[in-house]
């Protein structure tokens, strides 16, 4: 009987001294991970949202610099008007015998 107590004792000491003590490390542990988790994901949002304002800041700055600089439709059409012009000025040179080189030698 003596042993069936000492090995009861010993059962008890042993969740007492070593078990319980070890299970409030591991929660501890794990409760210290999930908020240093927490904080690393919201430092992290934190950065993302930042990085998406600068590339929409960005993106608003290249459109408004395109707006400006691009050809606007209008000198489109007057610079597509200037070369028909020159074309057809080459066609009708080239259509009245126009030779510039003298008597068709090079």
């Amino acid at each position: 009987m003596h042993d069936a107590l000492t090995g009861g004792l010993d059962l008890a000491w042993w969740i007492t001294a070593v078990e319980l003590p070890a299970m409030g490390g591991l929660f501890w542990l794990i409760a210290r991970v999930r908020k240093d988790a927490d904080s690393a994901l919201d430092d992290l949002r934190s950065r993302a949202e930042e990085a998406q304002a600068q590339v929409r800041e960005s993106l608003a700055a290249y459109k408004l610099e395109v707006a400006k600089t691009y050809v606007s439709f209008a000198t489109l059409k007057d610079v597509e008007q200037r070369l028909t012009d020159h074309l057809l000025r080459i066609e009708t040179k080239l259509d009245s015998g126009f030779m510039p080189f003298d008597s068709g030698r090079r």
